[in-house]
């Protein structure tokens, strides 16, 4: 069943981006099926701490990019959407390739929503796995 309220493309996902952190990291959209946003991340000099690996912060920039975009999509026209919480497990670093995230609504409610997002190396291993809670606003 096709979640979203509002219209939604990789298209649109990469022009609302447009100056943005997203755009300073290279996250690149990538799908949007029915129920989920799937995006990456490459593991390069923007995104790697110093020990090599990619940057928590930049996994959680991610992840908060994938859910919030999924509660904004998902909310009817006039209503926003806007983060409370966010945690993030850290499983496996990555040194190089590309990070890639998919969301999906755990929880859909009048005012708060809960997004699951999970993300992978390149040969399909989880590295992190994180959890975003939104606040749903409604119109003025």
């Amino acid at each position: 069943m096709r979640i979203w309220k509002k219209p939604i493309s990789v298209e649109e996902l990469t022009a609302i981006h447009v100056g943005t952190t997203v755009a300073h990291l290279g996250i690149e959209f990538l799908e949007v099926g029915d129920d989920f946003i799937r995006a990456r991340v490459k593991v390069d000099e923007r995104t790697r701490q110093p020990y090599g690996l990619l940057h928590g912060g930049v996994s959680v920039v991610l992840a908060e990019t994938l859910g919030s975009c999924g509660a904004a999509y998902s909310c009817p026209e006039g209503q926003r959407a806007v983060g409370l919480d966010i945690n993030a497990n850290h499983l496996r670093g990555a040194t190089q390739g590309w990070v890639t995230g998919i969301t999906r609504p755990v929880h859909m409610g009048r005012s708060t929503h809960v997004w699951q997002i999970d993300m992978s190396n390149d040969d399909g291993e989880l590295t992190c796995v994180s959890r975003i809670t939104m606040a749903v606003l409604q119109p003025r």
